[in-house]
């Protein structure tokens, strides 16, 4: 494990450009412990510069902006979880950013929980911090390190102990945090216990077309609640969705959406697991490129109405920049890879999996995962 952040150095370059860092993501993806190390080597969550809003000793200095003396940086934790956050960060960014770095860190999408008050237009950068992958990892991976990644995740604390019984309680702690506590803290649900159940639901609708209606019915609730349920898990990290990406010549799927986990190791199926971990890495990429280049990515599938299908399509500023196929196994090209190459405008189609083989067939590249970040350069 490396000591840096594959976002470390665009958040200090956005820090000596005097902007704000605002740095979201999940729950113990690493948050802190990245922007304590911008302090210095080795403080923790007792220096006076890190103030958490779980704290109520941190809280009740934050609502009377009372700012610790002698501070160069100031971390600003779960901030968010106060209704009047962005006007109070954007009153101490104005009479404080000549002489103090500021960050401000949370378990939550901190573009969705701007909450009244004046704009923070120009005021800060926006950084998405995402699990371990696996040139994050090991600059040149082994199959180990694949492994490693594919049985316990990104997430560092369960990726590093490498412990089976450490997995599993880390797993059923951070979910009952997310849903208990930052749900509670940010959303009026009342119906938390039906929200676990959802969450406990999500590992088997991994990779194919999520069907709300069917979730609806097993939770007994109307569908306009199952759709709010899910974008709460969406922006508190739990999981993200794929939109069809509409190809003109193919007779797309428009609606249909599939549904992925942050956390993949709670996926128990190994071909929708390093499907999850495909499309996480992929997520993560485009994430990257959007935080650090401003253009604009998205990630989508491609399935028509025969069934044919593509795993992903990223998209660069509305234009599709390569496609990537998912396969556990490692022989032969996929026929819906070799007829969407023919009837759209990607180029550049890859056939990813597990396995040591690497050769083209027309526009279709068949190529190891690792390989395959590796030549992308994918962080």
């Amino acid at each position: 494990m490396g000591e840096q952040r594959y976002i470390d150095p665009a958040v200090r370059e956005a820090l000596a450009g005097k902007k704000m860092a605002f740095i979201g993501g999940p729950r113990q993806v690493g948050k802190t412990t990245f922007a304590l190390g911008l302090i210095g080597p080795t403080p923790d969550e007792r220096h006076p510069a890190y103030l958490n809003w779980d704290s109520p000793r941190s809280a009740s200095q934050l609502r009377r902006a009372e700012l610790p003396p002698g501070q160069s940086t100031l971390i600003f934790d779960e901030i968010h979880k106060y209704a009047r956050w962005r006007n109070l960060v954007k009153g101490i960014y104005d009479t404080e950013k000549s002489h103090r770095k500021i960050i401000v860190t949370g378990s939550a999408r901190l573009d969705y929980y701007r909450k009244g008050g004046d704009s923070l237009a120009n005021r800060y950068r926006y950084f998405r911090l995402h699990p371990f992958s696996l040139r994050e990892m090991n600059a040149t991976p082994s199959r180990s390190d694949l492994d490693r990644l594919m049985r316990f995740g990104g997430f560092p604390e369960p990726l590093f102990r490498g412990d089976e019984s450490t997995h599993r309680i880390w797993q059923r702690d951070r979910l009952s945090r997310v849903v208990r506590e930052d749900l509670r803290d940010l959303e009026y649900v009342r119906e938390i216990s039906l929200v676990e159940h959802l969450v406990d639901l999500l590992p088997d609708k991994v990779g194919s077309p999520l069907s709300v209606k069917s979730l609806r019915e097993d939770l007994q609730v109307d569908h306009k609640t199952a759709e709010r349920w899910l974008q709460i898990l969406e922006n508190l990290y739990v999981c993200f969705r794929v939109s069809p990406y509409g190809a003109p010549r193919v007779r797309a799927v428009k609606k249909e959406r599939k549904l992925y986990l942050w956390d993949w190791s709670a996926v128990q199926d190994p071909g929708p697991r390093f499907e999850n971990l495909v499309a996480s890495q992929l997520l993560k990429y485009c994430h990257w490129v959007e935080d650090t280049e401003g253009f604009r990515m998205e990630l989508r599938f491609l399935r028509d109405t025969d069934g044919r299908e593509l795993d992903f399509v990223v998209l660069k500023d509305g234009k599709p920049a390569f496609a990537v196929e998912c396969k556990t196994g490692e022989r032969g090209v996929a026929r819906s890879a070799l007829y969407f190459s023919e009837r759209t405008a990607i180029r550049r189609i890859y056939q990813v999996h597990l396995g040591d083989r690497h050769f083209e067939t027309g526009p279709v590249t068949v190529v190891p995962f690792a390989r395959f970040c590796h030549d992308l350069r994918l962080v």
